[in-house]
């Protein structure tokens, strides 16, 4: 075995009554106001998940009504910022996620934006729909990931081609078994699928309820019905592939070698999760295996498969391919039948990126949740994908992913500071000045590392906490333009090298004399 990729060998038994049960699932009509039943689901509006961005419907007649509305997002002055929707999960689950996209002209230029998409601080991929768009198609993406929190987050990011409004047209998230694509280690990797084909086929796409996780396989033809449908036990396939594929098949015309060029297209030089699926059309009784032996692009994938009407997938975890991908499968010396296979799935491999540590993304809440209006794009991860951090965060990339500046001056901010701010504590720097910031000054006393605060020109009221003085490395604080009371902190007046200003403004005293 190459040590560059693994396979797996799957042989297909009893289906538990629970796996016939429709997923649990969340499909979100983005733009939409009210819920709609569609396609035999209930769609819901998406303004519960999201709190940034316009409402469009599209001026396109005689579309589906989940592509008839979407939520863009404004690009300009917002470059490498991000706009996320935070979608409710079970923490530690898989789930499949798509997103849907159709640009219906809703921007008034004549073709769609490019821009990024991302989930929680992973970069997923840049979304073009151009060329689907000109056939007046919709395009979609499709992934699996695992979330390591209470909510996911699903990005879309304002990059250097993104020349109008981000969009989107509809968010789906299925949960799946957890013996679906189990050779991935979703703690280190997610799942980008490239393509997904019933082969022989020539009808609408398969999904659900063919398939219980709704995922869509493409047709792949010409169409090529099987002699006889297998009795493909597809419960024991640990991916859980709906019976449906195994209806049709490709093969050679005559005992022989079948070549078949898949995926359609080049994809790009990376690696992939690549899954076959094969089910034999014969009974069983008749006589011996179908056995063939298959190779990607003349590297040997699987020797002697031995294919029976019980169906068996072969998989690999991590296969290195790029351009065009030519498959050969070989019938084994004196075999009487022909190769056949029925589908394939293949995904691109996404190493996943880090997160901003629980700790400071916690408080980094609280901080938004005690502002009246956060800045728009606060939401998802506050430092990751790296180039996507929240409007005026700083972070740091070593170790532990941290925050460490909080530069929000000038943003027009209301409400107040929340005194979980003091959780931040790798903070060198807190400039909130010219705002509208109201209530008294949190405690800071554990921002060991802080060396600049301003507060200036805001209407933070109270006593001066006199545990700024205790903060070692604090050399700038500036609180002039507030409506603060009381006594003036002797450690503050005393404390060597510091610039503090608090006049003009504020209504304080200078201490008594020791």
């Amino acid at each position: 075995m190459s040590p560059f990729y693994f396979l797996f060998l799957s042989i297909f038994s009893l289906l538990p009554t629970s796996l016939s049960q429709p997923p649990r699932s969340l499909h979100i009509n983005c733009g939409d106001t009210a819920p709609t039943e569609f396609d035999g689901y209930q769609w819901q509006p998406d303004g519960a998940f999201v709190s940034s961005g316009t409402s469009k419907d599209v001026e396109i007649p005689g579309v589906s009504p989940i592509l008839s509305t979407v939520r863009s997002f404004a690009s300009a002055g917002n470059k490498n910022k991000k706009f996320c929707y935070e979608i409710p999960v079970f923490r530690f689950a898989k789930y499949l996620v798509r997103t849907t996209y159709f640009y219906g002209g809703v921007n008034g230029n004549g073709s769609p934006p490019v821009f990024d998409q991302m989930v929680d601080g992973t970069f997923w991929t840049v979304v073009n729909t151009s060329a689907d768009y000109a056939q007046y198609m919709s395009t979609y993406y499709e992934g699996v990931f695992k979330p390591t929190a209470k909510n996911m987050s699903i990005c879309l990011g304002v990059n250097s081609y993104t020349d109008s409004d981000p969009f989107i047209s509809a968010i789906e998230l299925v949960m799946l078994w957890d013996s679906v694509y189990n050779s991935t280690d979703f703690d280190q990797f997610a799942l980008s699928l490239v393509f997904r084909h019933s082969f022989g086929y020539d009808g609408p796409i398969i999904r659900y309820p063919d398939d219980q996780f709704d995922r869509w396989w493409q047709p792949f033809g010409p169409y090529s019905p099987v002699t006889r449908v297998p009795n493909a036990s597809v419960q024991d396939f640990w991916n859980l592939p709906p019976s449906k594929i195994f209806e049709t098949q490709l093969t050679a015309d005559n005992p022989g070698q079948l070549d078949l060029q898949w995926p359609p297209g080049p994809i790009p030089n990376s690696t992939y999760y690549i899954a076959l699926y094969f089910a034999d059309d014969r009974v069983s009784s008749s006589g011996s295996s179908r056995v063939f032996s298959i190779s990607i692009n003349g590297v040997p994938y699987y020797d002697d498969l031995h294919v029976t009407p019980s169906g068996v997938v072969v998989f690999a975890n991590w296969w290195p391919l790029a351009g065009l991908t030519n498959i050969k499968l070989i019938p084994a010396a004196g075999s009487d039948f022909s190769p056949l296979i029925n589908a394939a799935e293949i995904f691109s491999i996404l190493p996943l990126g880090r997160r901003t540590i629980t700790r400071d993304a916690i408080a980094l809440e609280s901080v938004k949740s005690s502002f009246q209006n956060p800045p728009p794009d606060w939401n998802g991860d506050p430092c990751l994908p790296a180039g996507y951090s929240w409007t005026g965060i700083t972070c740091s990339f070593g170790p532990r992913i941290r925050v460490v500046s909080l530069n929000l001056m000038n943003m027009g901010l209301s409400g107040s500071l929340s005194p979980s701010i003091a959780n931040l504590t790798a903070l060198n720097s807190i400039l909130l000045g010219h705002n509208c910031l109201a209530g008294p000054i949190p405690d800071l006393r554990t921002l060991r590392h802080l060396e600049i605060l301003g507060l200036e020109n805001n209407q933070f009221n109270g006593a001066i906490p006199s545990s700024l003085g205790d903060i070692s490395r604090l050399h700038e604080l500036h609180l002039e333009c507030n409506n603060l009371t009381g006594a003036i902190p002797r450690s503050l007046l005393r404390k060597p090298g510091l610039n503090f200003t608090f006049t003009p403004g504020n209504n304080l005293l200078l201490p008594a004399p020791a």
